[in-house]
């Protein structure tokens, strides 16, 4: 199929009304690899090429930040193997994909403690994230090593220490001097969070950030997630009045 064709078959979506921060859970990909008999592990390494079309969709719709849950601090539970295989994947990922987000304009980030994993990995994140700094295409905001209640926590002890060390009064503390303490200051609060793989919860997730968030969850796996399905949530998105606590004027 054409590319035009791949458009003309596109929910339609009215461009001065596309959310500015997608958040995505990327959930299902186990499930994906059990029901057609592979490895857990396969679900995972499908659910790569799902981020690069999420990518180029997000890119085709001007969609300016795209947060995607990579890793949760809850994940280490898993079996060591499984975790293994994991960073594993993520370090080949970091390896083959850093190329194209420089040559496409996409600054990364890393929403987590990058002190917990591996240090060849860490070390890889960082030199990425330094080499697209100055991209402003899309940012590409990896929530790695992440949990929200250990995102407030970090927050609830850095305002701490600084209140003690005079540095700030408790007074001066509002919701902005808060963000600024999160793993994702500098971003806008996400517009619309997806999660996919029929599962809805939050899961630890963007706790502080996704108050007025829309939320928008979808039966397919993450493995099979691409362009039509993103289209198919943000018009979901353009369909609902956003009040944030106020009065419905329409």
């Amino acid at each position: 199929m054409k590319a035009s064709e791949r458009a003309a078959a596109l929910p339609a979506i009215d461009p001065t009304r596309v959310p500015q921060h997608v958040a995505i859970i990327m959930d299902g990909n186990g499930r994906w690899a059990r029901e057609r008999g592979l490895p857990r592990m396969e679900g995972h390494r499908a659910g790569r090429e799902a981020v690069r079309r999420t990518l180029e969709a997000c890119r085709d719709l001007a969609i300016g930040n795209l947060t995607l849950y990579a890793f949760s601090t809850e994940n280490w539970r898993r079996p060591n193997d499984e975790v293994e295989a994991l960073m594993l994947l993520l370090r080949e990922s970091v390896a083959s994909e850093a190329e194209e987000l420089v040559k496409n304009g996409i600054r990364l980030r890393i929403s987590g403690d990058l002190d917990r994993l591996p240090p060849e990995i860490a070390a890889q994140l960082r030199d990425v994230m330094g080499r697209t700094r100055h991209n402003e295409r899309l940012v590409l905001n990896f929530a790695l090593n992440y949990g929200g209640r250990a995102e407030l926590l970090q927050a609830v002890r850095r305002l701490a220490r600084d209140v003690a060390n005079g540095l700030l009064t408790p007074e001066a503390i509002d919701d902005a001097r808060f963000s600024r303490y999160l793993y994702t200051d500098g971003l806008p609060d996400p517009d619309l969070l997806i999660r996919t793989g029929g599962e809805q919860r939050i899961s630890n997730f963007l706790l502080w950030q996704i108050a007025y968030t829309e939320l928008y969850f979808c039966e397919v796996y993450w493995p099979d997630f691409g362009a039509v399905h993103l289209h198919e949530a943000v018009q979901a998105y353009q369909s609902r009045r956003r009040r944030f606590g106020g009065v419905d004027d329409g």
